[in-house]
């Protein structure tokens, strides 16, 4: 009694006789092929493996051609095979709870990171997604033009206040309908320059006026709440005082207002001095995304964003329906964007409305920026996050859930240095491990948290410099280094903020230097940081040790990672200790009559 064919030898006697579909017979014969593939790879793959030593040789021929050939199916089980053959530290290394109490902290960390990692390219991925969303034309016009105030708080500025007050005055918009107010709360040589200034200008016939508080109570939310007390304008348009507002930028945002729910209309930075420095070009990138991506997903779906403290115009309504200038944040203008939003108000952001402004020339300046707007979203985040989620507004599950990521960002520092903690610890733990377990876990948490920051970076470049973004590429190394040197002084401003720490409002310096070789006057108002920097020189000298194990190890592909660990602090901490010798340096010791003569605007203790 003959036995019946099996499916598969009915199935192949199908294909020869030309019975089944040109479909079937393909993937039948690319199985055939597979097959040969496979036997084929494993004698050539014999052949190679004579020159190697004797366990390499048994193992490579059939692993390689496994992992190759294999099935979709087979996958699992060939990386299993894989993982099974790689057994360069058998019998040495064994799981311990020491290892596993440095590693599991280490994991969480790289996790959290990755999370917002994984968030940076949500909002790539957005802004191209939805960038039909976005019109830059105002669908309505005013038929007459309403009154507008523009506000110029200020502190200790006087080398900038004439530029300012200039281009402010130059602005195309009829003299009738328009209120300039510089809110002056200086404590030097400013009060006097700044009053000079709006009387001339008052006297050739500009509506401006000089307001000047004795008390510096509140700081900047303060002087514009007071401001605002007396303000006549329907709209509020606010500049610091290192901007340099186009004479249509008036123009370009009013009539966007004729749509009766929109609160706030943001402008985009550009910076003067952009090219003065290699710190300047850092701070330019970083400013850009945050302008571009960041700003431009956000509004293309929907989602809540910020007012950026200046280059921006507001309804008046809109800030006393969110409560007005409240002066318990760093940042007040986040503060008052959320609580106006949550109010019900619609913000709007024009990307191709430029404002020039001044980029912070010196380290010290530019960490204390950072500092600031880092403690200040903390502090809004435990002032707003509970009303977020417990309010009944309009606001979706999502638009709550943005929020976080928004808001809690610079947590991401004080997880740096838990990372800056253990990151060498368990590098040495895990060397012992086998190189494929390593490049296993590694490299999607390095893609998630640390290529999402070039990614980042990088897309922002092309969208505004097309023809010559690729040449920006080349900074993106030394500003994730940066952004490590920065781990030291804003990982104490976020722990301020988190136990509840007061401090006062920090300006930023500005010194109207705009090209390189120009001398400024940074000995006016320089800021020096004390112990910051000697932490963070200590920091890179531990990385610097740790590039010399895995050299002595032969552990290579952890070393590029962790140059950027010692060139960033390095660079944050030297550049804070040695930034006013540079300029003595290069132009010469001050004369007696050019030191200081003013105290310093406030002290920083950082």
């Amino acid at each position: 009694m003959s036995s019946r064919p099996t499916a598969s030898l009915r199935f192949s006697r199908s294909v020869k006789d030309g019975s089944v579909s040109p479909c079937w017979r393909t993937i039948f014969l690319l199985g055939l092929w597979r097959h040969a593939l496979y036997a084929a790879s494993v004698t050539i793959l014999n052949s190679a493996a004579k020159l190697l030593d004797a366990g390499v040789a048994q193992a490579l021929p059939r692993l390689t051609a496994a992992f190759v050939f294999a099935s979709q199916n087979g996958l699992r089980r060939s990386l299993k095979a894989m993982m099974d053959a790689d057994q360069t530290f058998k019998g040495l290394y064994h799981w311990n709870w020491f290892d596993l109490t440095l590693l599991v902290p280490y994991f969480l960390v790289m996790i959290v990171l990755s999370i917002y990692g994984i968030h940076r390219y949500t909002m790539c991925y957005q802004y191209f997604r939805y960038k039909k969303n976005y019109d830059p034309n105002p669908p309505m016009h005013f038929e007459e033009l309403p009154r507008v105030t523009i506000q110029l708080p200020m502190f200790n500025e006087q080398f900038v206040i004439d530029r300012l007050i200039e281009a402010v005055c130059a602005m195309d918009y009829p003299k009738d309908r328009l209120e300039i107010q510089v809110l002056d709360d200086s404590i030097d040589e400013t009060q006097q320059v700044a009053a000079d200034i709006v009387a001339r200008y008052a006297a050739l016939g500009h509506p401006i006026v000089y307001i000047h508080r004795d008390n510096r109570h509140g700081y900047k939310a303060g002087a514009l709440d007071e401001g605002l007390n007396v303000a006549k304008g329907e709209f509020v348009a606010i500049f610091d005082a290192d901007f340099v507002p186009p004479t249509d930028w008036i123009m370009k945002v009013i009539h966007h207002f004729a749509e009766p729910g929109v609160g706030m209309v943001q402008t985009r930075w550009t910076h003067i001095n952009r090219d003065y420095s290699l710190l300047t070009q850092i701070e330019a990138i970083l400013l850009d995304a945050h302008f571009v991506i960041e700003h431009g997903s956000r509004v293309r779906t929907g989602e809540f964003f910020n007012f950026n403290g200046t280059a921006g115009m507001w309804r008046r309504q809109a800030i006393v329906d969110g409560g007005g200038w409240q002066h318990d944040t760093l940042t007040e203008d986040t503060d008052l964007s959320y609580r106006s939003q949550m109010a019900g108000w619609r913000f709007k952001y024009l990307p191709e409305v430029e404002c020039p402004s001044e980029l912070p020339i010196e380290m010290s300046a530019f960490k204390t920026q950072q500092a600031r707007w880092a403690k200040g979203l903390i502090q809004v985040s435990i002032k707003l996050l509970p009303q977020i989620f417990s309010s009944k507004s309009t606001m979706t599950r999502r638009n709550k859930i943005e929020s976080i990521y928004h808001l809690t960002a610079n947590i991401a520092y004080p997880l740096m240095v838990i990372m800056t903690a253990l990151l060498v610890p368990s590098m040495i733990c895990r060397f012992y491990q086998g190189w494929f377990q390593m490049l296993l876990i590694d490299v999607p948490l390095f893609t998630a948290s640390t290529a999402s920051i070039a990614v980042f970076y990088a897309l922002s470049q092309r969208e505004l410099f097309p023809k010559t973004w690729m040449k920006s590429l080349l900074y993106l190394p030394m500003l994730m280094a940066i952004g490590i040197g920065l781990t030291v002084t804003n990982t104490k401003a976020v722990m301020e903020a988190l136990f509840g720490m007061k401090s006062a409002f920090v300006r930023t310096p500005k010194f109207r230097v705009t090209k390189k070789g120009e001398k400024s006057q940074a000995n006016k108002y320089r800021k020096r940081l004390v112990l910051a920097p000697w932490i963070e020189i200590l920091l890179g000298a531990w990385f610097m040790a740790a590039i010399l194990y895995t050299f002595s190890n032969h552990n290579y592909f952890t070393a590029p990672f962790l140059i950027l660990f010692v060139v960033g602090f390095w660079y944050t901490g030297l550049m804070s200790l040695l930034q006013g010798r540079f300029e003595r340096w290069r132009f010469g010791a001050s004369k007696p009559d050019e030191e200081e003569t003013s105290p310093r605007p406030f002290p920083v203790g950082v």
